[in-house]
């Protein structure tokens, strides 16, 4: 997703505000993330268990949509350089000197912001102060 933003940045405008724009991106690549596991998933009929309601579905999906949000907003408040090499790395699957290519930085300085903004995420999530 950030990928396919970075590669369009230069057709690209914004018109409302980027912190939106970008927890509106993760949101939806995890729920594109949900619905691909999810298709993939699959079972032959003839292996299939007995079908149980769906009563616990919607139960799980508000928790997903709940912790989705809440990673969402934790995500927005980590520092941009940081947050950046964070969803390159676990998202779109690049690979440290990828990011560090990308971004015209040492590979040392990637794998510094990724475990700084882990960090701060892990504290934000855990209810912590961050600084």
């Amino acid at each position: 997703m950030f990928i396919s933003f970075v590669k369009s940045a230069d057709d690209f405008k914004i018109n409302g505000s980027l912190k939106a724009y970008l927890r509106t991106c993760v949101l939806n690549g995890v729920r594109n993330k949900v619905r691909s596991d999810q298709v993939r998933n699959y079972v032959e009929l003839s292996q299939a268990g007995p079908i149980s309601s769906g009563q616990n579905g919607s139960d799980q999906w508000a928790i997903l949509k709940e912790e989705s949000m809440r990673i969402s907003n934790a995500l927005v408040q980590v520092p941009f350089e940081q947050r950046e090499v964070v969803v390159l790395h676990l998202h779109g699957g690049m690979k440290f000197r990828e990011i560090a290519k990308l971004q015209a930085v040492s590979t040392k300085t990637i794998q510094s912001r990724y475990r700084y903004g882990l960090n701060k995420l892990r504290s934000i999530l855990n209810g912590e102060i961050v600084k």
